[in-house]
């Protein structure tokens, strides 16, 4: 359910690459365009439960969707005491962590990621309190997630993925734009405004090609999750 006090809506799993490269650009063009973003949850996992993991995705997958949901019941739970305002900067806190960091010279980009240690270190840095790293195992938030995860998927169509993006008011809803670079400054309002354009006309459905390059994020060196 949109909230009227945001202009945006965008929907996120921390483990997601490609969301992250696109919140860096939409988190840009919030500021230079002074909207508020509404941060919301999807769960990869979930999105994914009917899946056969085994058949249908590379080794690994269930444990990175499982990390970014357990991720997510942290931020469930913040959200519920501290109010959505907080979002935003944990999002921010467990992305730089997830992302911005040695891997440890493997080709797993989540290789040697401390959950524990990078939740704690994003919840101190966003001045919220360590203990609702405590929460990482809370089972009963999955409900939570449930909630904004169906939510997204009612509003674009379940064939999709991560990150979703709405805009309030009855707005377009949209699965992407899955981008692999964030845009300079002078860039991004330009492509925001493209983006936009095409999501607002009714008869648009869709555009894709699977040719693309990997997430531009520093010190990545193996395959999207």
């Amino acid at each position: 359910m949109a909230d009227d006090a945001f202009d945006l809506e965008f929907f996120w799993d921390p483990v997601c690459p490609f969301a992250w490269v696109t919140s860096r650009w939409v988190a840009l063009v919030a500021e230079q365009r002074d909207m508020r973003v509404d941060w919301r949850f999807i769960g990869l996992r979930i999105l994914n439960e009917d899946k056969d993991y085994e058949k249908e995705f590379p080794p690994g997958y269930p444990e990175y969707h499982s990390l970014g949901l357990r991720a997510l019941r942290v931020a469930a739970a913040v959200r519920a005491s501290e109010g959505r305002d907080v979002m935003g900067p944990l999002y921010t806190a467990l992305g730089e962590g997830i992302w911005n960091r040695m891997p440890d010279g493997s080709d797993d980009m989540l290789a040697g990621y401390d959950e524990d240690a990078g939740t704690r270190a994003a919840l101190r840095s966003c001045g919220l309190a360590e203990t609702y790293v405590d929460r990482l195992h809370d089972e009963s938030l999955d409900a939570v997630i449930r909630v904004d995860t169906e939510d997204a998927l009612a509003r674009t169509g379940r064939d999709v993925g991560t990150p979703i993006v709405a805009l309030a008011d009855e707005g377009p809803a949209f699965f992407g734009p899955v981008i692999s670079r964030v845009p300079e400054p002078d860039e991004a309002g330009e492509l925001w405004d493209a983006v936009m354009t095409l999501a607002a006309w009714p008869g648009f459905s869709e555009m894709k090609r699977s040719a693309r390059e990997w997430p531009q994020i520093p010190l990545i060196t193996g395959k999207p999750v």
